[in-house]
């Protein structure tokens, strides 16, 4: 199994590159701003075929280059349909007005073709399989992707694509636009608190984690493991 990622642009979006090894196909999650670039590096370096870009939600730090990404490759986007908006109106999603100029390196609208994520498909892409959960708080159509430990062999972990639902010990913000406390709450007990202890979490910013550290220490899963639901501010939130 290979698995590149890099931060990209201003907010540090993680893009990674996925494939069963080099010199083959991939999929690209989620290249943000001034992400193009890093692709290509990465393309390059690795011997990869793009195949497909996953997008983990619709905001502008993770959707920020999928125009040119795609259309370099030739190849769809898949996005969940609540958020398809953002990527022609991105201010929407950001709750800024419109016409607000937008920052170098941003190419607002959507590639060419642009299919839909939907709630437990499993995508067979690049030799792989990857589960989509629906997993709105963040925005209501964020979505995680789900790497079994089968696609990589006995001696690789799950990995868990977690866009901004889970980071290293917080969660994503919800207070933009479709941002919702008590839907970010129950995608976390839905989504993340049955994965194995050793699922590795890849996330939209910040460095990797497991589910076993995150149950452990995350203030949000911990609220959420022990069933309060109050909705305490822990610790500072991120993402755009």
């Amino acid at each position: 199994m290979l698995i590149a990622g890099f931060p990209a642009g201003a907010w540090g979006t993680n893009c990674y590159l996925v494939a069963p090894a080099a010199g083959e196909e991939c999929v690209i999650i989620d290249p943000g701003h001034q992400a193009t670039e890093g692709v290509a590096d990465t393309v390059r370096k690795h011997g990869l075929k793009p195949v497909a870009v996953l997008l983990s939600h619709g905001h502008l730090d993770h959707v920020a280059s999928v125009v040119p990404v795609c259309g370099a490759h030739d190849v769809p986007a898949w996005i969940h349909p609540a958020d398809r908006y953002m990527m022609s109106d991105p201010e929407k999603g950001l709750g800024r007005a419109v016409g607000t100029p937008l920052m170098d390196g941003i190419t607002v609208g959507e590639p060419s073709d642009v299919r839909v994520l939907t709630d437990g498909a499993v995508l067979r892409l690049a030799g792989l399989d990857l589960t989509v959960a629906h997993a709105p708080g963040h925005t209501k159509g964020s979505v995680t992707f789900g790497l079994p430990e089968a696609a990589g062999g006995d001696d690789i972990p799950p990995v868990l694509f977690s866009g901004d639902l889970l980071f290293a010990g917080s969660v994503g913000r919800t207070d933009l636009p479709g941002g919702d406390h008590a839907e970010m709450l129950e995608s976390l007990a839905r989504v993340c608190l049955p994965l194995d202890d050793s699922t590795v979490v890849l996330s939209g910013h910040g460095p990797q984690t497991t589910i076993g550290r995150e149950r452990a220490t995350n203030p949000y899963l911990r609220e959420v493991a022990a069933g309060l639901g109050r909705g305490q501010e822990a610790a500072p939130r991120r993402g755009m």
